[in-house]
């Protein structure tokens, strides 16, 4: 049937079922009705599936067809690597399910037309795909596979679930086992895979550094920087002239520290600290970048693309090229640099009684290490505060002064989320050698809050200035997403109160206070986290639910994020007098597009640091095959349980190799238990484990239970 065959007869039924008389009618009624031949019934049966696709007419439960009375919708589809997905629209709070039979060959992160059906008993809404608007993606990564006359790519992201097939021609030369990047020229159909050409061989699978170099091109993350970057970079001062420091507060005589860690080369806030009386006068001095990146200045719109440095396990694709990050932005001990700073009065009860934001010039006395400080504060090592002896007295009020800022964000309901992060060793090769936790202590916490009280006094500082701004936002958690969050922690014996549908920060606080060092506090905590909205940049102030902080902002670190050089030279212009009407109309111009930007290079960032933790926690476990663990159950499911080792490696134990009985999943109380032998496995419980699979592909760990082999 042509297209325009089709269009005509498209017409004509589609006038049939909105006409008055119609009653909902099976293919095969509709067919007699309107005397079509048998042969003919394929083809009435492609005009109804293409007027279904258009979200004209839907078919009920029976198979009857009638006219739609759904809804269109624009979003953007996010794919599941099972098949099915979820299509998020702007200002809805829920995601719509699209179900496997209903994505119609939509890529992930395609712009889809959605037609939305509720869902059934109180379950999120559904929908179903009707148009591919735009395609999401025009190259992958994966891995090449070669076959006598053609070859396929099997794409990294598993939420790519059909292999791109290459004709020979378009391989470059690419042989079994080669990482490659493809770009698509075709979608293919339901049926149909989609076609693709390789663009760039990145390496063979095991070659040192090919799998995270995959990552970092599957995210599409831009490695090198343009020339005129790099030229304009070159031509960076390497040091601040005395006209630099005309009408800047001068700062160079004040005792201050960077505190950072041991590798650290962008070192861009330095603290200072002296008391007045009863009263802390603390002073956060952050690097001015902006002094050095120009407004609309080539390497500041490379820096407005990337949004972020992007720290992974073996390397750092910084936002700014490196003579500025590790050259002159960076606040080096023993040399002049300029800062923009914020001097805080700071009484006994964590207020900040007073305050001022200024363009400075500073000099750091001395790099400190969080190892170095903790020694001192934590160990009271005798070495190291003999070595540092002039600092010890500042430092130990900063201890102080930290310890009554963390009483009071907690006295507010601040929520504080203390999980082991990963640090990775690795050898020259790239090969990880040892996984270990990387626990806060009293120097890294103590950073922390100085930061985080800058952040919130610039903030308020700009809001009652009605500045134009970019606010960092953390809006209140789903409801939906609450309850299903206390209806879980209830089988554990735990509560969280809401009033009016909404919830407290203090809550969430209260239930992460009684799990601590319960079996369960890691997958509740998660839970928790997951069950939270991701916090976002936005131009309006709508507060920090997580921080429990009416006003907040990223101002200390310019160096490795946008939205706080952007907020540099918005405090810039007002410190000069600059802020006219015509400045704030060009901001408020501009800072939507900023923030919506920053907000999605820091998704893509974090997904990217992710994915290189788990690859290299996948090659750690790999050498370890057949080695046994000790761990605790982080997760219960009915396919199996998760099983999390002290060094934060997880692995899954499937449920059909848990040996001698089968196995039920108890939804309620989230435990396996056997159905003949009554063993449970649930949260929290310790097991030993054997690792018995490690696939790199799709970055998944196998263990099995000791205990049960043994029996």
């Amino acid at each position: 049937m042509s297209r325009e065959e089709l269009e005509k007869r498209k017409k004509v039924v589609y006038e049939l079922i909105c006409s008055e008389f119609y009653v909902p009618m099976k293919l095969k009624e509709m067919a007699i009705f309107m005397e079509i031949p048998k042969e003919q019934r394929e083809e009435l049966s492609e005009v109804l599936e293409t007027l279904l696709l258009e979200g004209k007419i839907e078919v009920s439960q029976k198979g009857k067809y009638q006219k739609s009375k759904g809804k269109f919708l624009t979003g953007v589809f996010s794919a599941h690597p099972k098949g099915f997905g979820f299509v998020t629209v702007d200002g809805m709070d829920a995601d719509l399910y699209i179900s496997e039979d209903d994505v119609h060959g939509a890529m992930h992160q395609d712009v889809v037309q959605v037609l939305s059906k509720p869902g059934s008993n109180g379950k999120r809404p559904e929908g179903k795909i009707v148009k591919i608007l735009t395609r999401g993606t025009t190259q992958l990564v994966g891995l090449y596979q070669e076959s006598k006359n053609f070859g396929f790519v099997i794409p990294d992201n598993g939420r790519y679930t059909k292999d791109i097939f290459i004709p020979k021609e378009y391989n470059k030369g690419a042989m079994n086992g080669h990482k490659v990047v493809v770009l698509l020229t075709s979608y293919g159909t339901q049926e149909k895979s989609p076609e693709g050409k390789v663009l760039e061989i990145l390496g063979h699978i095991s070659d040192p550094g090919t799998d995270v170099l995959s990552i970092v091109k599957g995210y599409e993350l831009p490695v090198e920087f343009p020339e005129k970057v790099m030229h304009q970079a070159e031509r960076t001062p390497s040091e601040i002239s005395e006209a630099d420091c005309k009408g800047r507060m001068d700062l160079r005589d004040v005792k201050m520290v960077t505190i950072d860690g041991e590798d650290a080369k962008d070192l861009d806030d330095a603290v200072s600290l002296s008391m007045d009386g009863d009263h802390y006068l603390l002073g956060v001095h952050i690097a001015d970048v902006a002094n050095y990146v120009q407004e609309n200045s080539a390497m500041d719109r490379e820096a407005l693309k990337r949004g972020t440095s992007v720290y992974l396990v073996d390397r750092v694709i910084p936002m700014l090229p490196r003579r500025l990050s590790n050259g002159i932005c960076s606040l080096n001990a023993g040399e002049d640099r300029l800062a923009l700073s914020c001097l805080m009065t700071i009484d006994q009860k964590g207020n900040v009684i007073d305050h001022v934001i200024s363009e400075s010039v500073i000099h750091v006395d001395r790099r400190m290490t969080y190892t170095s400080v903790k020694k001192i504060l934590e160990d009271q090592d005798p070495e190291e505060m003999a070595t540092y002896q002039e600092f010890v007295p500042m430092f130990q009020n900063m201890q102080q002064l930290a310890a009554i800022l963390r009483g009071k964000r907690r006295k507010r309901g601040s929520i504080d989320f203390d999980f082991p992060e990963t640090k990775i060793l690795l050898d020259e090769e790239g090969t990880p050698v040892d996984i270990l936790p990387y626990e806060r202590n009293t120097a890294t916490r103590l950073i922390e809050d100085f930061m985080l009280i800058a952040n919130e006094t610039v903030a308020e500082d700009a809001f009652w200035q009605e500045l134009p701004f970019v606010y960092r936002t953390h809006d209140n958690p789903d409801p939906d997403r609450m309850r299903k969050l206390s209806t879980f922690i209830n089988n554990f014996g735990y509560t969280i109160h809401f009033k009016d549908e909404e919830i407290h920060p203090k809550e969430l606080q209260k239930l992460l206070e009684k799990l601590e060092g319960t079996p369960e506090e890691a997958q509740i905590s998660r839970l928790t986290l997951r069950s939270m909205k991701q916090a976002k940049y936005t131009p309006e102030s709508h507060g920090h639910f997580g921080l429990a902080a009416k006003y907040y902002c990223h101002f200390t670190s310019p160096i490795r994020r946008y939205p706080d050089l952007q907020i540099h030279r918005i405090l810039k212009d007002t410190l000069r007098g600059r802020m006219n009407e015509e400045r704030i109309a060009h901001y408020q111009n501009i800072l939507e597009e900023v923030a919506k930007q920053s907000s999605e290079r820091e998704r893509k960032a974090e997904e990217a640091e992710r994915e290189t933790i788990k690859l290299k926690k996948v090659e750690y476990m790999s050498q370890h095959l057949e080695e046994e663990f000790d761990g605790v159950i982080s997760g219960v499911t009915a396919w199996g349980v998760y099983v999390e080792l002290p060094n934060t490696v997880e692995g899954l134990v499937h449920a059909a190799s848990l040996q001698g009985d089968y196995f039920e999943y108890n939804e309620r109380e989230y435990e396996l238990i056997g159905t003949h032998t009554g063993k449970t496995y649930k949260l929290g419980q310790a097991v030993r484990v054997r690792v018995t699979g490690a696939d790199r592909l799709s970055r998944t760990i196998d263990f099995e239970m000791v205990e049960e082999q043994e029996e």
